[in-house]
C-alpha cells in the first residue's frame, strides 16, 4: 500500500512540473547599459527564453568598471559565455573569442561595423551599433554649416560666448587626427589644432564650472558641441531653443559595439542561439527604440529619426587599433590633459 502512494505520489510531481525531469542549460551574459537599455535586454531575454525553454540567461548587468570586471572574468577563466563589447577593447580579448561571421549575413551590415569588430582577419562580434562623432547645433547662435576645418574656425571665431566644446580626452580629439590625416600616436597638428582651441573658441576648465560640456550646451552657451547619438534622447529633452545636428567637417573614426562569444564557453550551441536572438531584426529595431543607438544593420538603421546620422557614416572609416590602443591612449590622455 505504501508503494503504491509513493508512486502516486511520484506521478503527481512529475505533473506539477510539467512532465519532465531536463534541466534548463544556463548561459551567462554580461553587459553595462542605460536603465532604459537595461529594461530592453531584460524583455529579450524573457522573449527568447520562452522560445527556447530548455535555455535559462543569466544577466550580469555591469553599470560601471565594466572592463576592469571582464578582465577579472578572463584572469579566472570564467568569463560570460556571451559578451558585449566594444571595438576599443576587442584586440585585448580577441584570443579569447570565437568567429562569429557564420551566424550572420555581412551584407545586412555596415561595412565599417564589421571592420571595427575584426581584428586580425576574424569578426569576433556581431555589431549592434555604431558610434561616430557630429555637432549639435544651436541655430540661434549659428546657421552656418562648415564643410572644411578653416570653415570650421571662421564660423566659431566670432560666437560667443563659446564658439564649440571642448573635453578633455583623447577620443574627442580623433576626429580632428583623422581630418589631418595624422597617426594617432604622433598627431602633432592635430594636438596643436585641437588644444588651441580651448580659451579661444572653446570654454577652460575655470569657465566650465562643475557643469558639463553637454551642459552648456543645453544652456545655450556653446554653438557646435561635439559628442555622439547617445546624446541625442538628452538634449531633444532639455534643450529649450532651436537645433539641429550636422556632420563633423572631415572624416570621422567610427567605433563599434556588439554581442561576442566566448572561446571555452561550455554551451556554445546555447549561445550561438542567443547571439542571433539579439542581432535579429525586430530586436536591433527594439534597441532602436531608445534613440541612444545608431543601429549596425543597414535596414534598421534606416529607421532612425534623424538621417543625419546616417549621412555621418559616409563620412566615416573604422578605427584601427591594436592590443596597446589604451594603454597608449591613457598615457596621452595623462599626457595632454593631466
Amino acid at each position: 500500500m505504501l508503494a503504491k502512494k509513493c508512486i502516486i505520489f511520484l506521478l503527481l510531481c512529475l505533473i506539477l512540473s510539467g512532465c519532465t525531469s531536463e534541466t534548463k542549460e544556463e548561459i551567462t551574459f554580461s553587459s553595462w547599459g542605460s536603465v532604459t537599455e537595461v529594461k530592453i535586454i531584460n524583455e529579450i531575454i524573457k522573449n527568447f527564453e520562452a522560445e527556447n525553454p530548455e535555455i535559462k540567461v543569466n544577466f550580469e548587468h555591469i553599470p560601471q568598471n565594466y572592463f576592469q570586471k571582464l578582465h577579472l572574468f578572463f584572469a579566472s577563466q570564467k568569463p560570460p559565455d556571451v559578451i558585449f563589447i566594444n571595438n576599443l577593447y576587442l584586440p585585448l580579448y580577441a584570443e579569447y573569442l570565437d568567429d562569429v561571421e557564420d551566424l550572420i549575413n555581412p551584407n545586412e551590415y555596415y561595412e565599417e561595423s564589421l571592420k571595427s569588430l575584426t581584428y586580425n582577419g576574424k569578426l569576433l562580434a556581431i555589431p549592434r551599433d555604431i558610434s561616430n562623432l557630429l555637432f549639435y547645433r544651436n541655430k540661434e547662435l549659428t546657421t552656418n554649416t562648415p564643410q572644411n576645418l578653416d570653415e570650421f574656425l571662421t564660423i566659431i571665431s566670432s560666437i560667443k560666448p563659446f564658439g564649440t566644446s571642448y573635453e578633455r580626452e583623447v577620443y574627442f580629439m580623433l576626429p580632428y587626427i583623422t581630418t589631418f590625416g595624422e597617426d594617432i600616436y604622433s598627431a602633432s597638428k592635430s594636438i596643436d589644432f585641437y588644444k588651441n582651441l580651448e580659451g579661444c573658441y572653446a570654454p577652460t576648465p575655470a569657465q566650465t564650472g562643475s557643469s558639463t560640456q553637454a551642459q552648456l550646451f543645453i544652456d545655450g552657451k556653446i554653438a557646435l558641441y561635439l559628442s555622439g547619438r547617445w546624446m541625442y534622447p538628452m538634449i531633444k529633452e532639455k534643450a529649450k531653443f532651436s537645433w539641429d545636428v550636422i556632420t563633423f567637417p572631415g572624416i570621422v573614426p567610427l567605433d563599434a559595439s556588439g554581442w561576442a562569444i566566448a572561446k571555452n564557453s561550455k554551451h556554445k550551441n546555447s549561445a550561438q542561439k542567443f547571439v542571433r536572438f539579439l542581432a535579429s531584426k525586430e530586436n536591433i529595431r527594439y534597441f532602436n527604440t531608445t534613440n541612444l543607438i545608431v543601429p549596425a544593420r543597414i535596414d534598421i538603421s534606416k529607421e532612425i529619426d534623424n538621417k543625419v546620422f546616417l549621412d555621418a557614416i559616409k563620412k566615416s572609416k573604422a578605427l584601427k587599433i591594436d592590443k596597446d590602443y589604451k594603454k597608449r591612449i591613457d598615457r596621452m590622455n595623462k599626457e595632454l590633459f593631466n
